[in-house]
C-alpha cells in the first residue's frame, strides 16, 4: 500500500477495493465490474492477506453457484424445480404484455420469458422496465398446475448501494489534495495514474462527465481499443449503452403507442456505441433528439423533461493528421449523415480519442480504488441534485468569439470537472483556468469541424478563447489542427462551386487520394458527369414502372427487401393478406417480413389477415404474433390482426396505390438443406421455388 492507499482505507473505509482482485476476476467472466466489485466489498473488505484470499474463494464459489451462464440455463431451470427456490445472480428484465394485462420478468441467462412478478419490484425500480437492471433475485418454483407459469420472483435486491451519504463523501474529499483525487479517481476505473501524463489523465475525466452532468452532449472518436464504450456498459448501473443498430423514437424518446417515455426518462446516460453504424430512418427521430440535446425535453403529444446525458462514441479508421490537413474530410467523418449540422453544434466536447494508449495490462493498477458502484451513486447524485453550473458562471470569463452554444457547452464541461473534481470544495484559481481552458478546446475542436463543413461564415469564429487570472486573454488551439491551414483557414466556396478561383474537385479526381477510404464530405453539390445507373428509376411511386416477372426454380438474389425497396420507401400503412401462417417457418417469414418493411419504409403500420385450418395451433399462433405485435410497438410500429378462414388469395397493398402479388405469398424461398449453409439467414442468397411476381397501381388504402 502507498501513501495514497492509506489515505483512502482510512478516510473511506468499506468502501475502496484492491483493483487487482478485480483484474484477476474480470479475465474469468463476463460479469459487469460493478457487480463483480459488489461481492469483492462483501467478501474482501480487509487488507489481510488470508481474509482477502478466503473472501475471493467466496467471491468465485458465489459466482460459481448463483451467476447463470446462457449454455447452463436448463440446468438451472433445473435447480429452481428440484430445489424449490434458488438465488440468482443476473440481470433482469420486465416486460408488459398487453394482451394479458400482466408484466413478465426474464432473466437474461435462465432462459425463460414467463416468470411471475410482483408489483412492488417493477413499481420501485423502474429502470425494470427500461432495459433492465442487474440484482440478486431470488426465483422460486410454482407448482400449481393451473397457474400458466413454471417461476416467480420471490425476492429481488438491485445490485446496488442501499444508502449513499453525499455529504460525507464530499468530507471525505477535503482530505485529499485535487492531484491526489484525481489519481484515485483514475485508479477507481482501474488505471494506474502514474503511467498516464496530466492531459491524458484529464481525458479519462472527460468521458465522466455525461454520468454526472445533466443533459450533457458528449462525442470521442477515436481508433479502435482504448476503452471508450467501457465507462457506459459495465463503470455505472445509472448509464446504458446501445450497440450500434436502429435508433428510434418509440425506444429512445416516447412510444405514443405504450404512451411510455423511453430511454432518456429512466438513464442517467445514453450512450451510442459505434456510432457510425446507427441507422435512423425516421426523420422525427433527429428532431427530437435536436430538441432534447438542445434543453433536456421535446414535446410527442406530452411535454417530457428528462435529465439523461447523450454519449456517442464510435472509430475513426484514417490518420488524424492527414484528415486535419485535407479540405475536404474532418473529423466528423464516422457519424451518420442523418446527423446534421444542428446536432452536431449541440456537442459540448469532442474528446481526442487519439490520445488515448491502447488498453493494456500496462496501463491497469494493482492499488486501492473506490469500489465502483460508491463512485457511480456520487456521480448519481450529483447529476440529480447537484448543479455547479452558477458557481461556474461567476468564476468563468470568456472571449469575444465565444457564442451562445460554445458558451453553454464550455460552462457545462467545467461543472462537470467540479463536480467529479471538487465535489466538497472549490477548485483554486490555477485548477479552475485549467479546467476552462481544457473545456474551451474540447469545444473548438466541435466548431472548428462545423467550419469546415459549412461554405460560409456561420461558423468562422472558431478561436475561442477565455481570460486568465491576470485579465489576459488567452485563445485555445486543438493539439491536432493548430497548423493545419485546411481547418484553420478553409476553403470558402460560392454557390456557383468555385473557391479562390479554382474549380472545387470533383468524385471522380477526390478517388485518386489514397489517404481515406470514403467520398469527401462535401456542403455543395459536386458537378455530375454522368447519371447513376440504376434498374429501376429512384422516382416517386406514381412513376415507377408496373413490374410483372417470374422467379424461377432455384434463382438467387430474390429477398422481401429487392421486391419491397422500390415501392414502399415512404409508406406509412401496409396491409397484408397471408393465409398460411400456420407452421413455425411460416411465421418466421412473416416476422422477416416485417424487418423487412422497417429496413426499407417508414413504416408505422401493418395490418394482418391469416387463415386457419384442422392443424393449426390456434393458441400457439396468436401468443407468437402477439409477441410479434409487442416487439413492433417497440420500434412505433401498430400491427393489427385478424383470422379469417375463409381465405386463400394472397396480396400485399401499400398504402401508395401499389399491389404486390406473390403467387406463393411469402414463402418463396426454399427450406435449406442444412441449416450451415450460405443463405439460412440472408434471403437474398437463398435459393428460391418457381413463383410470379406482379407488381401494379391498385388504388389507395381508404
Amino acid at each position: 500500500m502507498d501513501a495514497l492507499d492509506k489515505k483512502l482505507v482510512s478516510v473511506f473505509a468499506g468502501k475502496v477495493v484492491r483493483k487487482d482482485l478485480l483484474h484477476r476476476i474480470k479475465k474469468g467472466t463476463n460479469v459487469p465490474t460493478f457487480v463483480l466489485e459488489f461481492l469483492l466489498a462483501r467478501y474482501c473488505a480487509s487488507d489481510d492477506p488470508a481474509e482477502i484470499q478466503a473472501g475471493m474463494e467466496a467471491v468465485l464459489a458465489t459466482l460459481h453457484d448463483n451467476y447463470v451462464r446462457p449454455d447452463e440455463a436448463n440446468a438451472a431451470q433445473s435447480k429452481v424445480a428440484t430445489k424449490g427456490r434458488h438465488r440468482f445472480i443476473d440481470k433482469v428484465h420486465v416486460r408488459y404484455v398487453e394482451k394479458e394485462k400482466k408484466h413478465w420478468a426474464a432473466l437474461e441467462n435462465f432462459n425463460s420469458q414467463r416468470i411471475a412478478i410482483g408489483e412492488k419490484f417493477y413499481r420501485d425500480n423502474d429502470r425494470l422496465l427500461e432495459g433492465g437492471i442487474w440484482a440478486e433475485v431470488t426465483l422460486a418454483y410454482n407448482d400449481m398446475e393451473q397457474e400458466n407459469y413454471a417461476f416467480y420472483v420471490e425476492d429481488l435486491r438491485p445490485v446496488q448501494l442501499s444508502r449513499f451519504n453525499f455529504e460525507q463523501y464530499g468530507e471525505g474529499r477535503l482530505e485529499f489534495g485535487r492531484d491526489e483525487w484525481l489519481d484515485a479517481v483514475l485508479r477507481s476505473v482501474g488505471l494506474e495514474p502514474s503511467k498516464l501524463s496530466h492531459r491524458v489523465k484529464l481525458h479519462y475525466i472527460a468521458r465522466l462527465a455525461p454520468l454526472v452532468e445533466a443533459n450533457y452532449n458528449f462525442i470521442e472518436l477515436g481508433p479502435r481499443g482504448t476503452g471508450k464504450s467501457y465507462f457506459f456498459s459495465e463503470f455505472s448501473p445509472y448509464a446504458t449503452l446501445i450497440s450500434g443498430g436502429q435508433a428510434t423514437k418509440a425506444t429512445l424518446f416516447y412510444n405514443t403507442a405504450r404512451k411510455k417515455v423511453g430511454l432518456v426518462g429512466f438513464w442517467d446516460t445514453v450512450a451510442f456505441d459505434e456510432v457510425g453504424g446507427i441507422t435512423i430512418k425516421d426523420p422525427d427521430t433527429m428532431q427530437i433528439m435536436k430538441d432534447f440535446m438542445a434543453n433536456g425535453r421535446f414535446s410527442r403529444g406530452v411535454e417530457v423533461i428528462a435529465d439523461a446525458s447523450l454519449a456517442f462514441v464510435g472509430n475513426i479508421d484514417q490518420s488524424i493528421e492527414q484528415i486535419v490537413h485535407s479540405p475536404n474530410f474532418d473529423l466528423f467523418q464516422p457519424l451518420p449523415k442523418e446527423f446534421d449540422l444542428a446536432i452536431m453544434d449541440r456537442f459540448a466536447a469532442y474528446v481526442p480519442g487519439w490520445e488515448f494508449p491502447k488498453n493494456s495490462s500496462e496501463f491497469l493498477t494493482s492499488n486501492y480504488g473506490f469500489i465502483t458502484d460508491f463512485l457511480a451513486e456520487a456521480y448519481h447524485y450529483q447529476l440529480k441534485h447537484s448543479n455547479r453550473y452558477e458557481e461556474v458562471n461567476s468564476r468563468i470569463r470568456l472571449g469575444k468569439s465565444v457564442e451562445g452554444r460554445d458558451e453553454k457547452a464550455i460552462k457545462k464541461t467545467v461543472a462537470a470537472f467540479l463536480k467529479i473534481l471538487h465535489p466538497g470544495g472549490k477548485p483554486s484559481d490555477a485548477e479552475f483556468e485549467e479546467y476552462v481552458a481544457y473545456a474551451v478546446e474540447a469545444r473548438r475542436r466541435v466548431k472548428e469541424q462545423m467550419n469546415k463543413r459549412k461554405p460560409d461564415e456561420e461558423f468562422a469564429n472558431i478561436n475561442l478563447s477565455y481570460r486568465n487570472i491576470a485579465g489576459e486573454e488567452v485563445v485555445v488551439y486543438c493539439p491536432e489542427s493548430k497548423n493545419a491551414e485546411a481547418t484553420q483557414r478553409p476553403l470558402r466556396r460560392e454557390l456557383g462551386g468555385t473557391a479562390a478561383g479554382k474549380t472545387v474537385p470533383t468524385a471522380a479526381q477526390t478517388e485518386t487520394d489514397t489517404s481515406f477510404f470514403r467520398p469527401p464530405v462535401s456542403p455543395v453539390p459536386l458537378p455530375v458527369t454522368e447519371a447513376p445507373v440504376s434498374p429501376i428509376p429512384a422516382a416517386e411511386p406514381a412513376e415507377l414502372p408496373e413490374r410483372h416477372f417470374t422467379i424461377f426454380y432455384n434463382d438467387t438474389g430474390h429477398s422481401y427487401e429487392s421486391i419491397l425497396l422500390p415501392y414502399a420507401k415512404n409508406v406509412k400503412e401496409v396491409i397484408i393478406d397471408e393465409p398460411y401462417l400456420r407452421l413455425t417457418h411460416q411465421q418466421q417469414n412473416f416476422v422477416r417480413f416485417c424487418e423487412a418493411l422497417v429496413q426499407v419504409s417508414a413504416v408505422r403500420k401493418i395490418v394482418l389477415t391469416t387463415s386457419f385450418d384442422e392443424t393449426t395451433n390456434l393458441q400457439e399462433l396468436e401468443e407468437r404474433l402477439g409477441e410479434l405485435k409487442q416487439s413492433l410497438l417497440e420500434m412505433d410500429v401498430d400491427l393489427q390482426m385478424t383470422i379469417n378462414p375463409n381465405l386463400h388469395d394472397r396480396e400485399i397493398r401499400l398504402d401508395n396505390g401499389w399491389v404486390i402479388k406473390i403467387g406463393r405469398g411469402l414463402h418463396f424461398h426454399q427450406k435449406p438443406e442444412s441449416w450451415f449453409e450460405i443463405g439460412v439467414s440472408d434471403l437474398g442468397l437463398r435459393k428460391c421455388l418457381e413463383t410470379k411476381v406482379d407488381v401494379f397501381r391498385g388504388g389507395r388504402i381508404q
